[in-house]
């Protein structure tokens, strides 16, 4: 071996960006190999470098002994002094092997361990390189289709989009370029795969990151992001500076920031809201551009009802439900939308109202019933017993200590409030009767007006253990439709859910929902 190896050594380290130290591990357990395989010895082997002659010295590790009985393992002591004048008995000593005659099958293992240890270094040098871009950006060249799943070309290494990670409408043939997000990388012995995703919020949150500086500078804050991969995504934004506008900064001017990306996701639709802690002004901005008329808050439940005209009915539904379903999933409450003005006039109007339609003029009718006359009504207005609840309260007992007013008027008198309470009760009871059966008609009205797909159940979920279903129902899913937009990490949170299952579920209802879109 001439020194000439040391040249080469170094040249690989270039050319492969590995380290020396590697390369001479490579180089020494490659000696090692063929030298067990040229001496078939039991002896322990051992291997040193030498830099300057650029040589790998092989070594055999013996016992000293008075007699030697196997030469592989065993040295005398007389030859052994004359390698190390400081050994005693029963001491090991390392005997120098000379390099020669290897042989052309030695030589052969040398080359294929060598190989083998430097493609090693170069997977375990790819994986460290990409395990630090993980959650990144990347770009690539599409190389071919295989079972669905796409091929991409990252140069040092092969990038692959499983089907489940891809938008369904987007079409990629061999050539194109393409920008995903890096999801995980996976080791094997062969080769490093990166894993991409076209669906992830994470490829959102990355691009906004790149098209605004307001964002990456820290001046503008992404407070959340939820996205139905085939056709919409709302992202919440928010600021601390007042001289910042943040939704301003995101759409840029003339809207040439959010356009820029809404060209790199195919045309996909971004809704910009502005972020704020009170749950009433969120979900006004996050189910905007509807007009809300009034919500109904209930924080025990955590549910809120939204009220809007019915004009306003479909743009806050938006298609297929998909519009206040991201605006659910991004002001993290449970959300149900009610429509129809005049189901807004019913639902608004104040107690206080409704008193006024059922309120009596007592002293009125005391006047004009027979047997009370003009002396009784001024002793009653005299005393404040003007309403129908003050007679009531006062009683037989009540009535009769006021003055000029004795026992059996008293009791007349108790006798004509309560006969007026039920005629009052009975005249409202028929207004209420009346009132609802113009909310049913204005429901049914509405329901025809607003064309919504039925919401399919999980428990339509095919192969699925029905413990898993209960465990995913106890943790607030309840459609299909969001499980489609939801991550596996998430899923896989939730307990007896392993990632794989997550995916297949996830991947599942997003199958049933393409199927349901292409209806």
């Amino acid at each position: 071996m001439s020194s000439e190896v040391v040249g080469i050594i170094e040249q690989i380290c270039r050319e492969k960006g590995i380290e020396k130290d590697i390369l001479i591990d490579a180089l020494k357990s490659a000696m090692e190999a063929a030298a067990r395989k040229l001496l078939e010895t039991e002896g322990e082997l051992h291997t040193e470098f030498n830099e300057d002659s650029g040589e790998v010295e092989v070594y055999i590790e013996k016992t000293i002994v008075d007699e030697v009985t196997s030469e592989d393992v065993e040295i005398s002591l007389q030859t052994a002094l004359k390698i190390d004048s400081g050994v005693v008995l029963g001491e090991k000593v390392l005997v120098h092997q000379p390099l020669e005659n290897y042989g052309r099958i030695a030589a052969q293992l040398a080359k294929q361990v060598i190989m083998q240890k430097v493609r090693e270094a170069e997977i375990d040098l790819i994986y460290e390189d990409f395990q630090h871009k993980k959650g990144a950006l990347i770009n690539g060249i599409v190389q071919r289709t295989e079972h669905g799943d796409i091929i991409v070309d990252l140069g040092k290494t092969e990038g692959v989009v499983p089907r489940r990670e891809q938008v369904f409408r987007e079409l990629f043939n061999r050539g194109d370029r393409i920008r995903a997000y890096i999801l995980d990388i996976r080791k094997s012995v062969r080769n490093v795969t990166v894993i991409l995703s076209r669906t992830h919020t994470g490829l959102i949150k990355n691009l906004f990151e790149l098209e605004v500086p307001e964002i990456s500078e820290g001046m503008v804050d992404i407070m959340g992001i939820v996205r139905e991969a085939n056709g919409r995504t709302k992202i919440a934004v928010k600021t601390n500076d007042r001289d910042v506008d943040a939704v301003g900064a995101c759409v840029g001017m003339r809207g040439m920031r959010v356009q820029s990306i809404v060209q790199e996701l195919r045309g996909e639709k971004i809704d910009i809201v502005e972020y704020s802690e009170d749950p009433e002004v969120f979900i006004r901005n996050a189910l905007s551009p509807a007009k809300i008329s009034r919500i109904i808050r209930d924080d025990e439940e955590h549910q809120m009802t939204i009220i809007v005209t019915d004009d306003q009915m479909s743009l806050a539904i938006g298609k297929k439900g998909q519009n206040v379903r991201l605006a659910a999933k991004l002001v993290g409450w449970r959300v149900n939308i009610q429509g129809s003005q005049e189901v807004t006039d019913l639902f608004k109007q104040p107690s206080s109202q409704k008193e006024e339609t059922v309120k009596v003029d007592f002293l009125a009718a005391i006047k004009s019933a027979k047997g009370f006359g003009g002396k009784i009504i001024g002793i009653l207005f005299a005393n404040d017993v003007v309403t129908v609840e003050k007679g009531i309260e006062l009683g037989v007992s009540g009535l009769s200590e006021l003055s000029g007013i004795g026992p059996k008027k008293a009791e007349a008198i108790l006798s004509f409030t309560q006969s007026l309470i039920e005629e009052v009760a009975k005249s409202t009871e028929a207004r209420e009767e009346e009132d609802d059966e113009a909310l049913e008609e204005t429901v049914e009205e509405t329901e025809e007006e607003v064309e919504e797909e039925p919401e399919v159940p999980i428990g339509e979920l095919s192969g699925i253990d029905p413990e898993i279903i209960k465990r995913l129902n106890e943790s607030g899913f309840e459609t299909l439709a969001e499980l489609s937009i939801t991550l596996p990490e998430e899923l896989a949170q939730i307990e007896g859910i392993d990632t794989e299952t997550a995916e297949t579920i996830i991947d599942q209802a997003k199958k049933r929902m393409e199927s349901m879109g292409s209806v």
